[in-house]
């Protein structure tokens, strides 16, 4: 070995000598990046491999979360945010009022609209592709990004449309890219317990395929820390990985920290901090076709956050604004962030702070406006 990795575990010297040599690590080498009592060697090498890709760059993006509505079919385990119709904190946007949150908040423009919602058993799909149409009208400048796979396949149905069909439609309404979540575990087992009515693992990576294929960049999620082992979390991640290499589609990966709190799963403890900054270092290695790793400040804490940028992630999401999802299910991180304090968050962990659209290009700002290099 000539790099200056040390540790004292023996199993992970043969997975430096891969990581250095830009060679591939396996399910095996996986596992055992999970359960090595060495995670500072875990980071060292992930953040080799972090800033040879980045050097000190931090992404992050002046974005705002629009949740249209809490009403949700599905009774997941894991989820505190949906509601059943007529029970109380139920809700759903009329699209003025979806358009009217898209322009209030804060008066920095932003540069994207994240929007996710529940399953709703009534509202049709021209509902949600009025919503993307009135929102690129209104904000032509805006990237939107909207829709889990799961949504998609949910709307398809209601649609009696293909998957294809589905996403066709929403792109030609104006969706710029889809988010990456609901695909929690793709293990069989795991989505038994915590997710059994949302769509398996395999539809999930077929509707991101399909996606990819129309032109559709999307994000990829992982919700850990309730019921999975560690050989569930390498599945995910080598199935991620796979498609990555058939499509090239994937733009950020984004590891999920479980919030128990007001959920099914309330029993279970919640994530530590090592096991954050563990799981960010392992995808960092593993999904090597993965242009970027994002430790989701919201979720995390801005201190663990901070950590992971010195454990292979690249990218802190942005600023938010009304972030519902998580907050209904016990995260206590602000629900939103100014541009300037993200920048001091990404400075004080030592990186240098670089705002980016969604597609990864540089934002230049000026008073009032804000300009994409492309």
């Amino acid at each position: 070995m000539t790099h200056a990795f040390q540790t004292d575990d023996a199993r992970l010297l043969p997975i430096a000598d891969k990581v250095m040599a830009r060679e591939r690590l396996s399910f095996d080498d996986a596992v055992t990046l999970y359960q090595t009592g060495d995670i500072l060697a875990v980071g060292w090498l992930a953040n080799s491999v972090r800033e040879r890709l980045h050097g000190d760059l931090a992404y992050f993006n002046v974005n705002r979360h629009i949740n249209p509505t809490n009403v949700c079919v599905a009774a997941c385990r894991l989820c505190a945010f949906g509601r059943k119709k007529d029970t109380d904190g139920a809700y759903t946007m009329a699209l003025e009022e979806a358009w009217h949150t898209a322009a209030s908040g804060y008066t920095e423009a932003v540069t994207e609209f994240h929007i996710v919602g529940g399953l709703h058993p009534d509202l049709p799909f021209e509902y949600f592709l009025d919503l993307v149409r009135g929102l690129k009208q209104r904000f032509p400048q805006v990237h939107i990004k909207a829709f889990t796979m799961v949504e998609v396949s949910f709307l398809a149905k209601r649609a009696k449309l293909s998957i294809r069909e589905t996403l066709q439609k929403m792109k030609d309404a104006g969706v710029d890219s889809l988010p990456g979540g609901g695909a929690e575990i793709f293990a069989d087992r795991v989505r038994h317990i915590i997710c059994d009515h949302k769509i398996d693992g395999d539809d999930w990576i077929n509707t991101a395929r399909t996606a990819h294929q129309i032109g559709l960049k999307s994000n990829a999620t992982m919700l850990y820390g309730h019921v999975e082992y560690d050989e569930d979390r390498v599945d995910h991640l080598m199935r991620l990985r796979d498609l990555q290499d058939e499509t090239g589609g994937f733009q950020t990966f984004i590891p999920l920290a479980f919030h128990p709190d007001n959920t099914a799963l309330s029993h279970l403890p919640k994530t530590t901090g090592m096991l954050d900054i563990r799981q960010i270092a392992v995808s960092r290695l593993v999904l090597d076709n993965f242009p970027h790793i994002k430790a989701y400040w919201q979720m995390l804490s801005e201190k663990i956050a901070q950590i992971a940028l010195r454990f292979g992630a690249d990218d802190l999401d942005g600023t938010v604004i009304e972030e519902k999802i998580y907050h209904d299910a016990g995260a206590t991180t602000p629900q939103g962030m100014r541009r300037a304090d993200l920048e001091r968050l990404i400075r004080a962990a030592g990186r240098v702070p670089f705002e980016r659209d969604t597609l990864y290009r540089p934002v230049v700002r000026t008073e009032t406006s804000f300009t994409v290099v492309v």
